[in-house]
């Protein structure tokens, strides 16, 4: 319980000062960077509801940041959506995409998931090199920024969207952790052979969660290529979705606060390190397997223990084998 409101003092704390950060700093480039760890926190919070909460390895979640960002592009540019608009379908886009890839392949488990992932996002990337209508290499240019009403949105507009962003991650994926759904994703990844022993559709959860990561990560690519305003296949290669992944597992499996810590760490030590010029990268990597070392649980580790707290007063009367954990199956839906 202490532990819980610490952490919500931490939060709380963080909050406020990333609030103040453009009234206190007017350096542009402090700016772009906060934009930068935002983006980073907001992607691996939804990586972290596929990796962390669920145990599934995917390689190749860039893809569907690849999806929102393109589809956004091109209806902005070739249609003349408004952003607003193209949410729903960036959305619906990447929800098909994880329903055609993840049904048939979230039955595989271990490095053969990992390896269907890694395709899927080269697969993408290599449409978006090579299509007409996304631009080939060069990308897509002259995507209208955010307006309200004659104001377009300038950087500090766009960092404190990303905050907004932020908070509703936390948010969703507090509720998801402590949801009937979540209790199930971490049945999962614990014992995939015993959470379909109690009943779980382990298939269709899986599917849940493979689908909510993708439609998360569409929508912040959505708003990625708004505050661009123009993108290209190098901005969601493999390279991206391994740091994304770094700042999940850096940070803490299945650890809300830990993700957050992860990304600020993935995106501040590589500007940190500029002063080493070509050893800067090589200089990062040593520093991830130190971290990984030292911390092979990660910065802030999950609580396994809170999980299942809000099911304490509710099992806490009931006599063995009346269905409790049965309740999780899919079989009824």
């Amino acid at each position: 319980m202490a532990k819980g409101r610490h952490s919500l003092t931490a939060g709380s704390v963080a909050l406020i000062a990333g609030l103040l950060v453009p009234l206190l700093v007017r350096n542009p480039y402090y700016i772009e960077l906060g934009v930068q760890i935002e983006f980073y926190m907001v992607l691996a919070i939804g990586l972290n509801m596929v990796v962390g909460y669920c145990g599934l390895l995917d390689l190749g979640y860039a893809a569907f940041f690849a999806i929102g960002a393109y589809t956004t592009g091109i209806l902005m540019t070739h249609l003349h959506f408004s952003f607003w608009f193209c949410i729903p379908f960036c959305i619906l886009g990447a929800a098909l995409a994880g329903v055609i890839i993840g049904g048939p392949t979230l039955r595989l488990r271990s490095d053969y998931l990992a390896v269907v992932t890694l395709g899927f996002g080269e697969i993408v990337q290599l449409l978006a090199t090579n299509l007409k209508i996304t631009g080939g290499a060069t990308g897509i240019f002259g995507i209208h920024p955010l307006r309200l009403g004659a104001h377009a949105f300038s950087m500090t507009d766009y960092y404190y969207m990303m905050i907004i962003l932020v908070v509703l991650g936390v948010v969703g994926a507090y509720s998801l952790r402590y949801s009937r759904v979540g209790r199930a994703w971490h049945y999962i990844r614990e014992d995939e052979d015993a959470a379909m022993a109690m009943g779980v559709n382990t298939a269709l959860f899986k599917l849940y969660a493979y689908i909510t990561g993708a439609m998360w990560g569409s929508m912040v690519g959505a708003v990625y290529a708004v505050s661009m305003t123009a993108i290209a296949p190098e901005s969601f290669s493999y390279s991206q979705s391994v740091l994304i992944l770094i700042a999940v597992i850096l940070g803490g499996l299945g650890s809300i606060p830990g993700v957050l810590v992860g990304a600020v760490l993935v995106v501040v030590l590589p500007e940190l390190l500029r002063g080493v010029a070509l050893f800067r990268l090589l200089v990062f990597g040593l520093l991830m397997v130190v971290f990984m070392i030292l911390r092979p649980q990660g910065m802030w580790p999950e609580n396994i223990r809170g999980v299942f707290k809000p099911l304490v007063g509710k099992t806490a009367g009931k006599k063995p084998g009346n269905g409790s954990a049965l309740s999780l199956g899919g079989g009824g839906e």
